[in-house]
């Protein structure tokens, strides 16, 4: 596949990681379709033309399985293809074990594995039959190791994983491929709303000594894209952390 020809759909694209991937995918010269849950407002939309990054924005539910289903359709009825599928979707709620309500452990599950699970399926239909196809789902390390207060996030992390592999064998039938990154702390929002006390006591756990920049993420997912020669892989992306 030529890259220049590949269009590339990411899920959770307004800001962060999904952010990062779809600009990089975009300076790779690939057609860039970004979903995100909600319409983008004139910052985030100020942020993609300040970086000359053109771009096409579906809203959507992808925990929806008619919303997936129609995200799909709409790319592959205007640009005729879909290449590459970044499902980076995801939310946290955050709470002990203990303490963590049904709602919110299912609400986590819906977005982050569902919704993946929902995009792939889709993907995967018109992949089989262009006989040709990449998929990066977004892991975590907290879905290899677990983590205090995630639960929930690293159930649907874990349970990634396992659909990534899955997906991997099936897809290899058709020269499709599937693999996952699992980053650790990464420089966004997210974890920004953590205590300064809380950041110092993980960045002194890393061995790098400090957080990843959402780039860096967005590097080792364009790799997974362009190597046609790995699949089923989870690579994880996290200074050291997990040594």
């Amino acid at each position: 596949m030529s890259d220049t020809k590949q269009v590339a759909l990411v899920t959770g694209a307004a800001k962060g990681i999904g952010l990062a991937i779809a600009k990089r995918l975009s300076s790779d010269g690939m057609t860039v379709v970004i979903n995100s849950h909600h319409t983008l407002t004139d910052e985030e939309k100020q942020s993609f033309s300040d970086a000359g990054f053109s771009f096409d924005n579906l809203v959507g539910d992808v925990a929806n399985e008619a919303d997936a289903e129609k995200i799909v359709g709409e790319v592959v009825e205007k640009y005729g293809q879909i290449d590459v599928l970044v499902n980076n979707a995801g939310i946290t709620k955050d709470k002990l074990l203990s303490r963590l309500k049904l709602a919110d452990f299912k609400a986590v599950i819906d977005t982050n594995l569902v919704g993946a699970f929902n995009m792939t399926k889709f993907a995967m239909k018109f992949m089989q039959k262009s006989r040709s196809g990449a998929i990066v789902n977004l892991s975590s390390i907290s879905g290899l190791h677990g983590n205090l207060g995630q639960a929930n996030y690293s159930a649907s992390k874990a349970g990634l994983v396992g659909l990534t592999k899955t997906a991997a064998r099936e897809g290899a039938l058709r020269n499709i491929r599937c693999n996952a990154v699992a980053p650790g702390m990464v420089a966004t929002d997210m974890t920004g709303k953590m205590s300064e006390r809380r950041q110092k006591e993980f960045t002194d756990q890393i061995p790098l000594k400090r957080f990843a920049e959402p780039d860096e993420i967005a590097d080792a997912v364009a790799f997974l894209i362009h190597n046609q020669y790995i699949t089923g892989q989870v690579v994880t992306v996290d200074g050291g952390l997990t040594i």
